[in-house]
């Protein structure tokens, strides 16, 4: 996708491949800057720090990891290691430890001499793949919002937190269809919720606004009025985790966001890489909920007076509160799901017609 109008993905290999680059998320949308990772701790910490975020590009950024570790180790333990440090840096993302379990099923078969290269073109294999997903994620939901365009001067779409090509490697999940809408000549408009504590809708817009899409930033509150007002003709967002039974984990808040979509009678889409799902895991209450740092609802981040980024804190230091990052959207909620072989229920019998394997290929 593109940043000032030349064409930027969110992770790519430097320095011959001895070091990644990343977009600093944690800037955005106020500073666009990028940061080099040339270690396993660089890696663990841009991911548990935020800096990489959205389900599909954690798991390429490990994989990354996994590939610089090589680079300084390719021994059995140092791919232990590197593996174990990973996998602890975020708990609810399954792509995150899929990336993980596949790039150690990859390089433990090798000899140590082979490793090294092998991890980084296997790295690559994956960041290529989350790429053609989205694309093929894209092109299925747009059959899904064709229909409901019929007819309407403009597609009002509404989405939650970032799943646009800032959480993916390129093209993004639940925005995949609408820059497909776009492309194919619709007029689409897109409602983006703030997403408290973090306000990733905030990425959304910075990422719509770069590729001209239309759109509208609203208080995470609003969503409900905004729908039973007909504003909204639908509602897509990503995930984090599907569970086998279509159960949804995502950004907290997205739960709402469904109840409101199934109070106003409109669909209501998670569109996701078959890399997210779960199969080993029965259903939503099976997710594990990362709970994250008080201080992220205590303070807030933006520019100070000067233009400065600054953190202004909301509540003082020490007042209770609760961070949950993720909740459980119960598959009856869900219209329909939405991966690179297509739409399906959000079932275990819907994802079945899918995935008959019921695994990861």
């Amino acid at each position: 996708m593109n940043i000032n109008g030349k064409p930027t993905r969110t992770i790519w290999p430097v320095d011959n491949r001895s070091a990644v680059a990343i977009i600093d998320q944690t800037a955005l949308p106020h500073l666009y800057r990028t940061l080099t990772l040339r270690n396993v701790a660089d890696v663990a910490r841009a991911i548990r720090d935020m800096q990489v975020r959205g389900a599909p590009l954690i798991g390429v950024a490990a994989a990354y990891g996994v590939a610089l570790a090589m680079s300084a180790n390719p021994g059995d333990t140092s791919l232990h290691q590197a593996v174990s440090t990973l996998a602890a840096t975020r708990p609810t993302a399954v792509n995150l430890h899929w990336a993980l379990q596949r790039m150690r099923a990859h390089l433990a078969a090798l000899p140590n001499a082979e490793r090294v290269s092998s991890a980084w073109a296997e790295a690559g294999c994956i960041a290529e793949e989350d790429v053609a997903c989205n694309r093929a994620i894209g092109e299925h939901g747009l059959a899904l919002l064709k229909p409901l365009a019929h007819g309407k001067p403009r597609l009002n779409v509404m989405t939650h937190c970032n799943a646009g090509w800032l959480a993916t490697v390129d093209r993004g999940t639940a925005l995949a269809p609408v820059y497909a809408a776009c492309e194919a000549g619709l007029d689409v408009h897109v409602w983006v919720s703030e997403t408290r504590p973090r306000n990733q809708g905030l990425l959304t817009a910075w990422e719509l606004r770069q590729h001209g899409v239309p759109h509208t930033v609203i208080a995470d509150n609003a969503a409900g009025w905004l729908m039973l007002r007909g504003e909204v003709d639908a509602v897509i967002v990503g995930a984090d985790r599907v569970a086998a039974n279509g159960d949804v984990a995502n950004k907290v808040g997205t739960l709402l966001k469904a109840l409101a979509a199934q109070t106003a009678a409109l669909p209501f889409f998670v569109a996701a890489p078959s890399s997210t799902i779960d199969f080993t895991c029965p259903t939503g209450t099976d997710i594990p909920i990362e709970s994250r740092d008080g201080e992220e609802l205590r303070q807030v981040a933006g520019l100070d007076s000067g233009g400065a980024m600054a953190q202004l804190r909301q509540l003082p230091a020490g007042t209770p509160v609760t961070n949950p990052a993720f909740d459980v959207t119960p598959a009856a909620l869900v219209s329909a799901l939405i991966c690179e072989r297509g739409a399906c229920a959000a079932s275990a019998a819907g994802i079945a017609t899918l995935f008959p394997e019921s695994r990861h290929a």
